[in-house]
């Protein structure tokens, strides 16, 4: 077997989970990935596809879901086994913040020689932070970091200095931190497709169909994606991916769109390659309708399920041309909060009204389910408010829930107030205080036991402590509301409440050992672990409109799957392959 030219390590939140003590908190229950965080970047896949067509032999292993999957995976014997010309290391999410740097000295321990690379949303904001770690080579800043990558390989594999590769900061020879311009920067999302056979082909040449995998359960719930565009027109001021975010610290002043035509194929390549959940991410409509109605033309007439994201609420006359084109559509929308004061405060402003006469036509156009998140740690929200929220929730049940077509959800803002965001860079602006400012003090935080000390802010309205305790107490009554709603399981929502029981029991004793102390913390390790056991999520999450996380880069962070692994799945479940794959 050749080696790679270049290996995409996608490490987990904290590299070492599997024997840390920790109590995760209900802070990935809105996104595929489990709290390891395991889910890799959308972006992953472009640039293992681009850099194969520019000549570059590329791998990406999931290492987060290889340690998950297999209790005695040995992470720095599997990586001192690889020998590339460069490792690349994921820091899209700060939640990877301890992860990746964990990771990136492992390689330099088994590679002191091989340079590591590191990109993504958060190494873009903390890369001259982040070019201080001696573990870390190179970082690439920005959102369209394939074609720098690759003429950074080709420096790399020439012996000549990356003075001319743009938005790279690094160390020269001399040791002195070089900053060149973020000057790559595409006007339009122009990337060729991804090519469907190569994801097949590194699947079945490396042997590693879990190095593959996007998040754990993505076998039993193959999900595809088709992105709209880089970049955003809205301003959510917790949001690392708004327009603010990108203009001042990605160099990007207006979103850059996939061609509308281009984005229905994507689509329809995607569907044709098997079944799955399948969301469009992106509001269509922000490039103007006329971009919108391209894009319906171009993929008429879709009878696959397809979820479509709404960033505003919608017009009749727009709801009907989507399900002239997509007869079984479904709807995503962010409302944050039932209340406009607190919606508005947090960069919204359309009202309760607005968005119901938008459900109301949706299911008069033929829309098969909406889906409607609110949020936890918002500007000018209390406790109360919070519980008012989920009042509201089973109102839009009672009004719209009948065949269970309306499905609210509610979370946390977590595990951290984005940096770049509004809310982050002018916190008293906004009502926050900010615990953790610096990545090494993010990195920190990411290791303490207590989810509420991860958290990086709050609020003039709300502790920590308030968050915590009303993210809990809102998702029981949120589940209650369900059960009631034939939306989850009398046995689904005991399970909940004897696990959240369990949590505050747990809290309480956390609370109560003294800073440091160490042999309490492993007294207590069967009662974390228990707590933090995966609990199947309700089946009906999954059917049609899975939830692809409502915080942050977690949005903007084109997290989605590389879509040749349908393909993937049922190749390798047909073909007679000789060797056993892991």
């Amino acid at each position: 077997m050749s080696r790679p030219d270049f290996v995409i390590l996608h490490p987990p939140s904290v590299y070492d989970f599997r024997r840390g003590l920790k109590l995760y908190g209900p802070v990935s229950e809105v996104v595929p990935s489990t709290p390891i965080f395991e889910m890799y970047p959308f972006g992953f896949a472009t640039i293992a596809s681009f850099l194969q067509q520019e000549g570059f032999r590329t791998r990406i292993v999931n290492l987060a879901l290889r340690m998950m999957n297999d209790p005695s995976f040995d992470a720095e014997r599997f990586i001192a086994s690889l020998h590339p010309q460069a490792f690349g290391i994921g820091l899209h999410w700060l939640c990877h913040a301890q992860g990746a740097l964990e990771t990136a000295k492992l390689v330099k321990r088994q590679h002191p020689d091989v340079p590591v690379i590191m990109g993504g949303f958060s190494a873009s904001y903390y890369h001259e932070e982040l070019i201080e770690y001696p573990e870390v080579d190179y970082v690439l800043r920005g959102d369209s970091t394939e074609r720098p990558l690759s003429q950074l390989l080709t420096a790399l594999r020439d012996g000549t200095d990356p003075d001319e590769v743009p938005n790279l900061t690094w160390r020269d020879g001399e040791g002195k931190v070089r900053v060149n311009p973020l000057s790559h920067v595409p006007e339009t999302v122009g990337l060729r497709p991804i090519d469907q056979a190569f994801m097949v082909r590194t699947v079945l040449r490396d042997r590693d169909l879990t190095g593959y995998l996007p998040f754990r359960d993505w076998l039993e719930f193959p999900m595809g994606a088709g992105i709209t565009c880089r970049g955003c027109t809205h301003n959510c001021i917790t949001c690392g991916g708004s327009e603010y975010a990108f203009q001042r610290y990605l160099g990007r002043e207006k979103p850059a769109f996939r061609p509308p035509e281009a984005l229905a194929d994507d689509v329809r390549n995607i569907r044709g390659l098997g079944k799955g959940f399948l969301i469009v991410v992106g509001d269509i409509r922000q490039a103007g309708m006329d971009y919108a109605r391209r894009f319906l033309d171009s993929v008429a007439v879709l009878r696959d399920p397809i979820t479509l994201e709404l960033f505003t609420p919608a017009s009749e006359d727009f709801l009907r041309q989507v399900a002239e084109a997509l007869p079984n559509f479904a709807l995503e929308i962010s409302l944050e909060s039932h209340d406009p004061v607190v919606r508005q405060a947090f960069g919204k402003h359309y009202s309760n009204e607005a968005v119901e006469r938008t459900i109301e036509a949706a299911f008069a156009a033929g829309c098969k389910r909406v889906d409607i998140y609110f949020m936890i740690g918002l500007p000018k929200q209390t406790r109360q408010s919070v519980r008012d929220t989920v009042a509201y929730c089973e109102e839009l049940l009672e009004r719209y829930g009948e065949e269970g077509r309306v499905h609210p959800f509610i979370s946390p803002l977590a595990p951290f107030l984005d940096p770049g965001s509004l809310a982050f860079e002018q916190p008293e602006r906004y009502g926050y205080r900010i615990f953790h400012r610096t990545l090494e003090e993010h990195r920190r935080a990411l290791l303490q036991p207590h989810w509420r000390d991860v958290l990086n802010y709050e609020t003039k309205w709300m502790t920590r402590e308030d968050i915590v305790l009303s993210s809990y107490e809102a998702s029981l009554e949120l589940n209650r509301i369900k059960l009631r709603h034939g939306l989850m399981s009398a046995e689904e929502v005991a399970q909940a409440e004897e696990r959240t029981t369990k949590a505050l029991e747990l809290i309480e004793l956390l609370d109560d050992l003294a800073e440091g102390d160490q042999e309490k913390l492993q007294e207590l390790r069967a009662q974390m672990e228990e707590i933090n056991a995966i609990v199947a999520r309700p089946r009906n999450d999954w059917e049609l409109g899975l939830s692809l996380g409502r915080w942050g880069l977690f949005r903007k962070g084109y997290f989605l799957v590389s879509q040749g692994l349908v393909a993937v799945v049922n190749e390798v479940r047909t073909a007679t392959v000789g060797k056993r794959l892991s």
